[in-house]
């Protein structure tokens, strides 16, 4: 009877025992490398770091949350405000006089874990409507004046550019894999900026009826990070629909997007307060988990 107990005892330990060590295998990672723009990087998100100072890289980003939740062996964050698919391979000037490196560089044959979140500011997409879609407010409030400035002969010009980004972000994805043929890849999508209904011009200045085609511009970039994902051997992200309530009209602290005001002590204009940080990283993190 006790030789039947101890062979129990003996087989249940061993059972936790591997159990636990497919949970921890499943979970670690040596070497986590992250790529982005500022939607990564996490502008005036506090703290920022200096490594440059103009790349506005936060100690708060979603990419820091994360790391601080795994715990891999290590962490480097390369993300870079202003960055486009070209500033993975090539250098990118920055404010103050610095320079990032090509993101890709940060790449090594054993990084095991990459998170991408790029795409945004190709062909000057997000930069475009926030500098444009404001100050044409005015003069239609109630219309969609942002929608027909960027609409030539019935074509949408920024619908056109985001079709064009996709091959962008495929070329990425493959490069990716042959400096790191062994990590797994996250390719993570935009939250929303702009609510499903109703307005808030006071934080956010679009015309009213330019509310549904700034969501429509997003759908369709995000749609095409998770196309370029499906076929580039990658998993997508989706931090759109999980950021619905928290966009930049919440209300409440609710809100992961900053407004219109530009904040040195929280976050630029139009981009992830900390709150967005936090939330995002909550997403990447279910993904792994």
């Amino acid at each position: 009877m006790r030789t039947t107990r101890l062979l129990v005892a003996v087989f249940s330990a061993a059972i936790l025992l591997t159990t636990a060590a497919t949970v921890a295998s499943a979970t670690e990672f040596h070497h986590y490398v992250a790529l982005g723009d500022s939607y990564t990087s996490g502008p005036f998100v506090p703290a920022q770091r200096l490594d440059p100072l103009g790349c506005g890289r936060s100690t708060a980003n979603y990419p820091s949350v994360v790391a601080a939740s795994l715990a891999p062996g290590e962490f480097t964050d390369v993300s870079c405000a202003g960055a486009n698919t070209t500033a993975m391979t090539r250098p990118q000037k920055v404010p103050f006089n610095g320079t990032n490196a090509p993101q890709l560089d940060a790449l090594r044959i054993d990084t095991d874990l990459v998170t991408l979140g790029i795409g945004g500011n190709d062909y000057g997409v997000f930069g475009s409507l926030t500098g444009t879609c404001p100050g044409l407010r005015a003069g239609d409030p109630t219309g969609n004046p942002c929608e027909k400035h960027f609409t030539s002969n019935g074509v949408d010009t920024v619908g056109t550019a985001i079709t064009s980004i996709q091959p962008r972000i495929a070329a990425v994805l493959a490069t990716v894999h042959q400096r790191s043929p062994g990590a797994r890849v996250l390719v993570v999508g935009y939250p929303r900026i702009a609510p499903e209904n109703g307005y808030c011009p006071d934080l956010l200045p679009f015309a009213d009826g330019d509310y549904a085609w700034l969501n429509r511009v997003e759908s369709d970039l995000n749609q095409a990070l998770e196309d370029a994902a499906a076929n580039g051997d990658a998993e997508y992200v989706d931090a759109f629909g999980p950021s619905r309530g928290h966009d930049a009209c919440a209300r409440g602290g609710s809100a992961w997007i900053n407004g219109k005001n530009q904040d040195v002590f929280a976050a630029a204009a139009y981009h992830p307060l900390k709150a967005g940080m936090a939330g995002v990283a909550a997403v990447v993190l279910k993904a792994l988990r």
